[in-house]
């Protein structure tokens, strides 16, 4: 049976999860790090994402991220899909790096007001 499809809202806040494939290391280095913040950098210019916090972990990270715009589906098959293909080339790899879903929690439908904190959340 298919998935439901996933809703996706204007201005909201999302807290964003991914683990590697198979529990593997996304990351093998700090220039895999640093490749992972331009690319995630890339995704925000072309999505007009907002990233209030994020964690990189070995094999996984977390993102809080207001989307202007309902692109995060779209938005996260760019990133994670750019990722894996610089992350491949580096390494001479031909394998995905990251699961097949990425689990994402709506926080904030609409945009805080200026100075007003995000309800407290785990990151």
């Amino acid at each position: 049976m298919p998935r439901k499809p996933r809703v996706e809202y204007a201005g909201a806040v999302y807290h964003v999860m991914c683990r590697g494939n198979g529990g593997q290391s996304i990351y093998l280095d700090d220039a895999d790090r640093r490749i992972y913040l331009t690319t995630l950098g890339e995704a925000c210019e072309r999505c007009g994402w907002r990233v209030h916090a994020f964690v990189m972990m070995g094999n996984h990270y977390h993102l809080l991220l207001e989307t202007p715009e309902p692109n995060l589906v779209a938005g996260m098959k760019w990133l994670q899909g750019t990722y894996t293909q610089r992350f491949n080339a580096r390494h001479r790899r031909w394998a995905t790096c990251f699961k097949d879903a990425t689990r994402r929690f709506r926080c904030m439908r609409n945009k805080p007001a200026i100075g007003r904190r995000f309800p407290p959340i785990f990151i």
